[in-house]
Parts: structure tokens; C-alpha cells; sequence
């Protein structure tokens, strides 16, 4: 049994596929997902390619123009003469001048000129016309011989680099014979055998010794295409046995820089540096070539046909300075490759890519610490599906394996895109994926199913375990019980049966979650709807049940009748308005003048330990007579204040707007004009209760009440912080968000008008930016803010703010009491001030 739970664990299936995806990975197997990738991310990537490149095309109209492929290499010769004119810096070819031309003529003209200096050489007597057929000879054999013209062009150019082509094999003896001196030249002396490799050769396919003698460089022309055949990677190195030679695109950038093989440093498997440029190379000394996109419909290189260039339709002036690069672009001349960016890319355009990628130092670059990482990213992989994602959750799991995947692919892409660092993470993700989704599939199919099949044969159980719960009055229980039961109509009953426990313990809200937690099956069972209705009624009604069933008011409720609406003091309550921290706000109803009235209740007994209750409640009345004194216009009027059964109430002003806490939101901000209005007329009110000795104490969006309809402004709850402030229960909740309280306040120090008036400039600049000007992650950072550091520059955060809006902000916000504003009147004047230059400004606009 241990044995096949070892095998079925999810910690070895996650370590097997993982070890699974390791060596499919090392096979092959993976990496056309890594390339994908990675051409991806090259296509997303754009960069300017090198301006000093120009490419002339052997294409298609230069083949019908010229003649068929090969053409006579007088044309070449012709070209670069007109190249060399211009002049340009560096001309390079990519075709392989790797056999003489010979012309069918010319062995007969070369038998002849060897005829008639045979003859010289025998004394033979020279006439007029044999000296004219002498001169018609060796005038022929000079215009037969394109090889010995295109030599000479390359001997005046003195710029024209040309390709070699090695074949790619492992060494194992010695060279067929040394190379020649105009090889020789090219190879490089500065390599150091570090921790990497080149590709090696064992043979090589070289220009013939007129030509190759005559140019300036030589480069190798090899491509090393990946599994799939594309060309990524180009081999900047190629050892020849104890020889070192350089890729065309590094010899051609070299002699654009005036430098040459001995300037060219290699450290094999790290990097090439050439003169002060750096091309880091992965661990075969492989440059990973930048490919240019095409921009706004125009190729990434000036290319130009051949005939429109020897023809002199395009000037050669335009080639000066250029790094020129002759090739074939033409359909069936040599092969195209296979790019990031194209299916078939003739080869030089290839070099072009690579040429302006070494000049400007653009390549993507593979860290040697990149294999490690990516070997890392499985192995952590293989360790969250081994041991973690076991103990998630359905929900939570895929979530974080989502996390994950996107951290992968966007680190990815992220380091192409931005550091052009490429690292292969398409493994790591892939394993990600599969192990979810095969450790998913295997949990739903083995663990859900079983938990399926527990839950059956529990829910007898469970309903046996809730009806006796039921039978002794433990509703709560019971209804969790038959909640892990499967809905019949058998367990219907049950559930009405508790439903009717509920209403006869007054427990109206959980009646009626019962009932809708059956409604949900069965929305006609019994009387469902109706009952269901009279619920509604009964919880949005009923204050408190005493304990022989009679409400706050003393009216009875019998049965089915007609249930009478609760009583507070002689106030009848007609709906709940919302809840508080320590109480109910609601709407009534004074019947005897049938004024509309908001009661707001706080259960004073449930707040404060029994020997300070009778000292709470004396200060209660006080303060609601203190506050009840207050007429203000923005001022809500206090009615009446009482006590029934412990619940204190206080019967004031109803209103029809809402408070400001919505207008705080980033959002939904007010109008500048309008924020001032309300702060200056609060800030009125607040001076008039201050000369009344009356402090707010919790001045906050909350408290302050606005219809936009009459543009009416009025402060709420006057003297209910004070009377809450020595609550020893529930501290936290009595004095609300300590966002807006003063320094002083939060001190614990005696405090007077002028802390409202810092609460209110907290207030101010929350709803002229959105943000609180003091925000701590714990209620102790929160604290030593407000107490200690300056609030955050509201000019930053609101740069259309008028700078005098600025500075009334900043001098509400004073944590010295004494720099503060003494009196709200002095704060709305300053408001006001603000508004009328605010208008002024617009007016003049």
C-alpha cells in the first residue's frame, strides 16, 4: 500500500515530469518553442539600421538586361571602377570568384600570341602584317582576359573585400598544404582559447590567387542554420586547423573602421572586440544577428539594382563613403535564407543585417549565466508543481500558476525587448503548463470525485446531526448542517420547519435566509413567496425583539397579523438608512407634527463596561443639548435626544443629499468652484459652533452632508465624538478613520477649534486631489505621519491647483497649533478669496 501511494503521489508525478522535460529539452525537443520565441521577440524589437550600408542588387532586371547568370566578370570590373570613383569606403561581394573565366576564344588567341613568340623567339623576320596581327592578337587576348580586368579594378579600387567558403568539419591531422600569403593575411593573431570554441574546417574553397591577390581582405562567407534551417547566429570565427579567420561581415566592418586583422581581438566563447567595439558571442563564438524590420512600407536597407548603377541611371556619387555589398537578390542565383524576419532572404542582405548589427553593437545577447538561469526556472518549476501547487486550491492554483507563467514569458520578452538579453525560459513555461494542467486534471478526476462520494454518504449524517441540533435550539448549527446536505424535497422540510424556529425567536434575517437559501431550489414550495414577503417587511421594520416577543415600541406581534410598525421614544421608524460604527440610522416619523426625521441610535451598553454607563449617558444628554443649541444654516438641526431599553437616539434634521465620501474618489472629484463653496461655508459653520464653545472633533467627508440640487451644505454629528471618547471597547471603530485627526487629537491632548479646522484641511485636500495627505500601511506609521512628516506636495498630484488654494492647504495642515488658522472664519474668507480669483482667472481665459 505504501508503495503504490508512493507512486501515486503528486510530489513524484510533478519531480517525473520535470525530469521528463529536462531531457526532452536536452533532445531537441523544446528548443523549436525556445526559437519561436526568440524570433518573436527579434520581430518586436525595433532598432535604425546603419545608414553607411548601401546594397547593389543583382536581380532580376540586371539579368534580363545583362545577360544570363554568370556574367562576363568585366561587368564586375566595371562596377567597381564606377564604386571606386565615387569613392566608396568598403566594397564587399558576396559572389565567389573561385574558378578563372575563360572565355571558348581565348585558349585559341593564347595559342596564336604563343605561335607568334615562338617565332620571334626563332629569328623569324616580322612584317607589316604579321606586327598588325601581333598587335590584333594581344589586343584580343587583353579584352578576352575578364579575370585579369577585374583584377585590375581591384588593384586600383584597393577596398574591395571578397568571400571564401570553408567546409565545416572536425580536424584530425594536418593541412593538405599552407596557404597562400593572400590568405594568410587575414587570419587573425589575437585569439585566446578561453572556455569556448569556434567552428572548426578542414577544407576551403578560396578565390582564385589573381583576384583574392588583389583585394584588400578576405572574409569566410559560412552560415551555421539551427535545426529548423533558420539563420540566427552568425560565426564570427572559423579555425582552420591552428588558424583563425574572420566572418566577411567582421572583416568588412573592420576595414570600414580602418582596421584590420591585428585589430581584431577574440576570446573564443566570450567575445570579439573590434577596435573599441564589443560583440559579445555565445559559447561558440557566434554573433546573435540583429535582423532590422522594414519601416513605413520602406526596406531596412537602400538596395539598388546592379544595370541601374553600371548603367549610371543611378549615380555613384550616391555610394560615397557608403560600405557597399555586392549580391545576388534574383530568384534561383544561390540560396535564400531562412530569418527571424523572412522566409528567404537572399544571403547579402543577411550580411547586411550583420554588418550594421557589429557596427551599431545590436545583438541579442545569451549571458554565459543564461543556460544556469533557465536551467533554474525548470528546476523551481518542477519544485512548485512537486510541492506547492499540491496544497493550493482550484482557484488560488491556477491564479498563481497564471502569476508565474506570466513572469516567465514577460521576463522573456521583457529582457529582449529591453536589455536585449535573450534568455530561454519556453521550457520553464511549457512544464509550468503541462503540470498544471496534468496535476489538475488528476486531482478533479481522483480527489473531487472522491470528495463527491464522501459528501453523499455524510449528508445523512449531517441532517441527522442537524435536526437534533434543531430539537435543542442550536438553530445556527443546525442550519450549517443541513446546508452540507444535498436539496431534496425531504430536506425541504426540515429547512421550513427551522425557518418557522427562526420567526418564532424573532430572528427575522435568518428566517428569511433560510427561506431563500430554499428558494433557490424550489421557489414555489408551501407558501414561499408569501412568507418569504412578510419576512421583508418584518426585517426591514423591526428595531429589537424584547424577550416576550414585544419590539422597541411595545407593539406586539401575533402570529400572521399584520405587523405594526416599531416605535423609538414617540418617534414611529419607517425604514433603515444605513449603519454606523456604533449604531443604526434610520428613518421616522414624528406623528404627532408628522415631520420627517433621521434617528440616529447607539447602543450605548454594548460599548462601554457597566461602571462607566451611568457617567456616559449623563454626558450623552449634556452634549446633545450642547450640540441641540446650535442654529447655522450649515449646521444640521438636532430635534430631540432619548433612551429606550439602553439605546440612545438622537432625532435631527433629515436630508435628502448624500455626504461627500464618494466626491473623494480620484473619479469622481467636484468641480474646484464647488469644493471651495462647500469648504468655506463648513468652515462658517465650524466658527459659529467654536464661538458657541462647541468642538466637532470628527470633522470628515462623512459628516458633511451636500445636495447638488440646492447646493445645501450642512455639518453632521456635533458632539458625538466627545461623547464617544472614553469608549474602552471599541476604540478603533468610536473614532473613526484617524486619517483626518490632528496632531494634538491623536496626542491624546486637550484640543479646541482650531484641531477641527486641520480636519477640515485634511478634508480639503482629499476632495481637490483624491488622495489623503497622510497614508501609513499600520495605524502606528498613519500616526507618527501626521504627528511628525510634512504631508505629500498636493501640487505634485494636482498640477492645475491655483497656488492660494495650495497655501490654505498648507496652513490648515500647520502641525503647530499657533501657525494654524485661529478661527474658521479666517479659513473662509481665504476660501472665498480663492473662489473669486479662480472666477477672475476663467473670466479673463
Amino acid at each position: 500500500m505504501a508503495k503504490a501511494a508512493f507512486w501515486r503521489s503528486e510530489w513524484f508525478l510533478g519531480g517525473l515530469l520535470t525530469l521528463l522535460l529536462l531531457l526532452a529539452g536536452a533532445s531537441d525537443l523544446l528548443h523549436s518553442l525556445e526559437r519561436k520565441a526568440y524570433d518573436i521577440g527579434v520581430q518586436a524589437v525595433s532598432r535604425t539600421p546603419s545608414e553607411r550600408i548601401a546594397i547593389i542588387a543583382i536581380d532580376e532586371p540586371s539579368l534580363a538586361n545583362l545577360g544570363r547568370w554568370p556574367w562576363s566578370r568585366d561587368l564586375h570590373a566595371r562596377l567597381i571602377d564606377r564604386l571606386a570613383s565615387a569613392p566608396a569606403k568598403v566594397i564587399a561581394s558576396t559572389v565567389f570568384f573561385s574558378e578563372a573565366q575563360l572565355d571558348p576564344g581565348y585558349r585559341y588567341i593564347s595559342r596564336l600570341i604563343d605561335i607568334v613568340n615562338q617565332a620571334a623567339a626563332e629569328g623569324v623576320a616580322q612584317t607589316p602584317e604579321t606586327a598588325r596581327i601581333a598587335a590584333l592578337l594581344s589586343e584580343a587576348e587583353t579584352t578576352l582576359n575578364t579575370d585579369r580586368q577585374l583584377a585590375g579594378s581591384l588593384a586600383r579600387a584597393g577596398n574591395v573585400i571578397l568571400p571564401f567558403l570553408f567546409e565545416l568539419g572536425e580536424a584530425r591531422g594536418r593541412p593538405d598544404g599552407a596557404l597562400a600569403d593572400f590568405v594568410v593575411k587575414n587570419r587573425l593573431p589575437q585569439v585566446a582559447e578561453a572556455n569556448g570554441e569556434a567552428a572548426s574546417a578542414v577544407q576551403v574553397q578560396l578565390p582564385i590567387e589573381m583576384l583574392g591577390g588583389q583585394a584588400l581582405a578576405l572574409g569566410h562567407l559560412n552560415a551555421r542554420p539551427d535545426a529548423d534551417g533558420a539563420i540566427r547566429s552568425e560565426p564570427l570565427v572559423i579555425r582552420y586547423f591552428d588558424q583563425f579567420y574572420p566572418a566577411l561581415s567582421l572583416m568588412v566592418a573592420a576595414r570600414s573602421l580602418n582596421l584590420g586583422p591585428a585589430d581584431i581581438r577574440v576570446t573564443l566563447g566570450q567575445e570579439v572586440r573590434l577596435g573599441k567595439l564589443r560583440i559579445p558571442t555565445n559559447r561558440r563564438t557566434e554573433m546573435n544577428t540583429f535582423f532590422y524590420r522594414d519601416a513605413a512600407g520602406r526596406p531596412a536597407f537602400s538596395v539598388d539594382s546592379f544595370d541601374d548603377v553600371l548603367s549610371g541611371k543611378i549615380p555613384a556619387s550616391k555610394y560615397a563613403g557608403k560600405i557597399v555589398l555586392v549580391g545576388a537578390t534574383a530568384a534561383g542565383l544561390g540560396a535564400a535564407q531562412v530569418t527571424p524576419i523572412s522566409l528567404a532572404m537572399p544571403p547579402v542582405l543577411t550580411l547586411a543585417h550583420s554588418v550594421s548589427s557589429i557596427l551599431q553593437e545590436d545583438f541579442f545577447v545569451t549571458p554565459r549565466w543564461g543556460n544556469w538561469v533557465s536551467l533554474g526556472a525548470m528546476l523551481l518549476v518542477g519544485l512548485y508543481l512537486m510541492f506547492v501547487l499540491p496544497r493550493l486550491t482550484a482557484g488560488v492554483g491556477a491564479l498563481f500558476t497564471l502569476l508565474v507563467l506570466v513572469a516567465l514569458v514577460g521576463s522573456h520578452f521583457g529582457l529582449m525587448l529591453g536589455a536585449g538579453i535573450w534568455i530561454p525560459l519556453m521550457g520553464a513555461s511549457s512544464l509550468l503548463l503541462i503540470g498544471h494542467l496534468l496535476l489538475t486534471t488528476r486531482h478533479f478526476l481522483l480527489t473531487e470525485r472522491g470528495k463527491e462520494k464522501s459528501d453523499l454518504e455524510s449528508a445523512e449524517s449531517n441532517r441527522m446531526l442537524g435536526l437534533a441540533f434543531q430539537g435543542q435550539g442550536m438553530l445556527d448549527l443546525a442550519f450549517d448542517k443541513f446546508r452540507r446536505c444535498p436539496l431534496d424535497e425531504a430536506l425541504l422540510d426540515s429547512l421550513y420547519s427551522l425557518a418557522l424556529d427562526y420567526e418564532r425567536k424573532r430572528q427575522f434575517n435568518k428566517a428569511e435566509a433560510v427561506l431563500r437559501y430554499m428558494a433557490d431550489f424550489n421557489p414555489k414550495f408551501r407558501d414561499l413567496p408569501e412568507r418569504l414577503a412578510r419576512l421583508k417587511q418584518m426585517s426591514d421594520n423591526v428595531l429589537l425583539a424584547g424577550s416576550r416577543g414585544q419590539t422597541a415600541s411595545g407593539a406586539v406581534l401575533l402570529g400572521d397579523a399584520q405587523v405594526e410598525k416599531p416605535m423609538l421614544g414617540r418617534y414611529q421608524l419607517e425604514k433603515e438608512l444605513g449603519k454606523g460604527a456604533m449604531g443604526v440610522v434610520y428613518l421616522g416619523r414624528d406623528p404627532k407634527i408628522n415631520r420627517v426625521v433621521a434617528i440616529k441610535t447607539m447602543a450605548l451598553a454594548q460599548e462601554f463596561d457597566a461602571d462607566e454607563l451611568v457617567e456616559v449617558k449623563q454626558r450623552f444628554f449634556r452634549e446633545a443639548e450642547t450640540a441641540g443649541r446650535l442654529n447655522h444654516p450649515n449646521i444640521v438641526t438636532m430635534y430631540d435626544a432619548g433612551e429606550e431599553r439602553d439605546l440612545a437616539y438622537i432625532a435631527m434634521e433629515f436630508l435628502k443629499g448624500g455626504d461627500l465620501v464618494p466626491q473623494t474618489k480620484p473619479g469622481a472629484l467636484l468641480p474646484l468652484p464647488n469644493v471651495l463653496s462647500i469648504m468655506a461655508r463648513v468652515a462658517d459653520a465650524l466658527d459659529y459652533a467654536h464661538r458657541n464653545n462647541v468642538v466637532h472633533r470628527d470633522i470628515k467627508p462623512a459628516n458633511i452632508m451636500y445636495e447638488p440640487a440646492s447646493d445645501q451644505v450642512k455639518v453632521t454629528d456635533f458632539g458625538i465624538a466627545r461623547i464617544t471618547d472614553s469608549s474602552k471597547t471599541r476604540t478603533g471603530m468610536v473614532l473613526g478613520t484617524p486619517s483626518y485627526m490632528s496632531p494634538e487629537q491623536l496626542a491624546g491632548k486637550k484640543i479646541d477649534g482650531r484641531s477641527d479646522l486641520f480636519s477640515l484641511g485634511v478634508t480639503l485636500y482629499q476632495m481637490c486631489c483624491g488622495q489623503l495627505p497622510f497614508i501609513g500601511e499600520s495605524l502606528a506609521q498613519l500616526m507618527f505621519r501626521i504627528a511628525n512628516e510634512a504631508p505629500a506636495d498636493i501640487a505634485a498630484l494636482n498640477p492645475q491647483l491655483p497656488a492660494a488654494v495650495v497655501a490654505v492647504i498648507e496652513r490648515a495642515l500647520q502641525k503647530n497649533v499657533e501657525l494654524r488658522y485661529q478661527q474658521g472664519g479666517q479659513m473662509a474668507a481665504d476660501l472665498r478669496a480663492c473662489l473669486t480669483g479662480l472666477a477672475a482667472t476663467e473670466a479673463e481665459q
